[in-house]
């Protein structure tokens, strides 16, 4: 399993490559902790990808959103309100792209 700091400067060159904006919002553990990755489609809105374990064990990343950023903010502030290890990545992509290489667990409306 890669240190969060190495797999964060690994998403934010992906985004990078591809002509978009990524930067580090807040850093948590170097070693450990979480990571957020929000996405806004300069529109006013942002979709927030949180990773979880699927029945199988394996990292997926279920979307919450698109919503208007500032409910993603929100969410992300109270979520590091409560988890001081929590990274954030955010991407700026009018396309939508989040550039995260594992699997988008489907939602339902």
């Amino acid at each position: 399993v890669l240190k969060p700091s190495i797999w964060v400067s690994a998403l934010l060159r992906r985004a990078q490559v591809e002509g978009a904006y990524g930067a580090l919002s807040r850093k948590g553990d170097p070693d450990g902790g979480a990571v957020l990755v929000k996405v806004c489609t300069l529109d006013g809105n942002a979709v927030l990808y949180c990773p979880i374990r699927n029945m199988a064990g394996a990292r997926v990343w279920l979307p919450k959103g698109p919503e208007p950023e500032r409910d993603i903010d929100a969410y992300i502030a109270k979520r590091a309100s409560t988890d001081p290890d929590v990274w954030v990545v955010e991407i700026e992509d009018k396309k939508g792209r989040h550039f995260l290489s594992e699997d988008i667990e489907k939602t339902h409306p």
